[in-house]
């Protein structure tokens, strides 16, 4: 049996999200049948200094020769970092996964990929120009000294919840015609924040202006993602088209430039009169599961002609499934996400809510098929391609537009480096 193929990643900014990906990053690959590839943290930069780079990567548990860095800058020139995971505010995303593709590097981005469709596509255009020198596909591994090819740089949204396991089976229901031909999602992803209570200076990234702040950007993306992912992942390239948008947002007055609540009618169009609806809600009041325990409902369904696939909340990390048929069939699936197991004394999870005891967030399925992409030469995944991020850049656009929400130029721009 060949060894697995080791990854080396650097991790592009210290926050929470980065601490979650991180701890699951490391986790042994084995425990969720992953027999091929194995993660390692060689580097980490935080813009706060090298001391927060530094106890961020004893934190997380990184190998004790992990570089720490202070400066982006210098982050990005180190030679041993084989795709780089950015974690910043989404209203940071253009500018800095711009610095890792003009220095060569493979990345991938926390969602929203970026704060509009142009920044989406000049970093896809840009991905496209570099030229990057990455490991021959049997060759990775910590200690090496091999031949290299040369390729356009991988990068990804790195939307999690697309490569768990409960997605691909949802995916695969669809494609099988088990619930016949797809005629309306609906998809709600409610945060049920108190926004004033507990952010009332303004400043956090939720509510924040000069961070992309609001309900869209960073929980309606978890909505928009089960549409595009049941509508129009599943279709073959040839015959997916844009939808077109109807939406309503209502802007949260403190700051009066970040929304709190958006609704967003899509309609996706089909050959032959079978256009299907797809309806995504989000919010930062409400909650799509408010006593926590999926009481509530399903927070996404798919109907079809023939029965319909339920997915359970929260939307982002969903581990319930319901599939319901005409025929009388009703399929119950629960999907755990797995990790080091009970008795391990391993936690992870963001911010307070920590999940059970050696029981793994889930982020690193995204991990897992960066790295196949990068063994396999691929620039982009089959999974969220390039033109699938930008589209749903694009209906985020419009749904801005439609409420009149527009951010700080200095965020909105596609000029690179501004300064934030």
């Amino acid at each position: 049996m060949s060894e697995p193929k080791v990854i080396r990643w650097g991790i592009l900014a210290t926050g929470g999200i980065a601490q979650t990906f991180s701890k699951d990053l490391l986790v042994d690959p084995k425990t969720r049948g992953v027999t091929s590839i194995k993660h390692t943290i060689v580097a980490a930069a935080s813009s706060s200094g090298l001391a927060r780079a530094t106890q961020f990567l004893k934190d997380v548990g990184a190998p004790s020769d992990a570089k720490a860095y202070g400066s982006y800058e210098e982050f990005v020139k180190d030679p041993n970092i084989d795709v780089v995971y950015v974690s910043t505010p989404h209203s940071h995303h253009y500018q800095n996964t711009m610095l890792v593709l003009e220095a060569g590097k493979n990345v991938i981005v926390e969602k929203a990929f970026t704060v509009n469709a142009a920044q989406a596509r000049k970093l896809t255009e840009k991905a496209k120009e570099k030229v990057s020198l990455v490991p021959c596909a049997n060759t990775i591994s910590l200690n090496f000294m091999y031949p290299l090819v040369t390729q356009n740089v991988f990068l990804m949204e790195a939307t999690w919840t697309r490569f768990f396991p409960v997605s691909y089976y949802v995916r695969d229901i669809i494609t099988s015609g088990k619930i016949g031909t797809v005629q309306l999602v609906t998809a709600d992803n409610g945060l049920c924040l108190d926004p004033e209570k507990t952010m009332p200076d303004g400043k956090h990234r939720m509510v924040n202006p000069d961070l992309a702040g609001g309900a869209l950007l960073d929980s309606g993306i978890y909505a928009l993602t089960w549409l595009f992912q049941t509508v129009y992942t599943t279709l073959p390239r040839a015959e997916r088209k844009a939808p077109t948008v109807t939406s309503a947002l209502k802007i949260y007055e403190p700051t009066g430039a970040a929304d709190e609540l958006a609704s967003i009618l899509l309609v996706f169009p089909r050959a032959g009169n079978k256009d299907v609806h797809a309806i995504a809600t989000t919010s930062l009041r409400y909650s799509s599961d408010p006593l926590g325990d999926m009481s509530a409902g399903p927070a996404c369904r798919v109907h079809g002609d023939q029965g319909e696939i339920q997915v359970f909340p929260p939307l982002y990390r969903p581990t319930r499934t319901r599939l319901i048929l005409r025929d009388g069939t009703v399929e119950d699936k629960e999907w755990p996400q797995p990790g080091p197991g009970k008795g391990s004394g391993w936690f992870n999870g963001f911010l307070d809510g920590i999940q059970p005891e050696g029981e793994g967030q889930g982020m690193f399925w995204e991990a897992d098929e960066a790295a196949y992409a990068l063994i396999e030469g691929r620039k982009e995944s089959p999974l969220l391609s390039w033109e699938e991020t930008v589209l749903i850049m694009d209906v985020m656009d419009e749904v801005r537009k439609h409420g009149g929400l527009r951010y700080p130029e200095k965020i909105e721009t596609t000029d690179f480096p501004v300064a934030l």
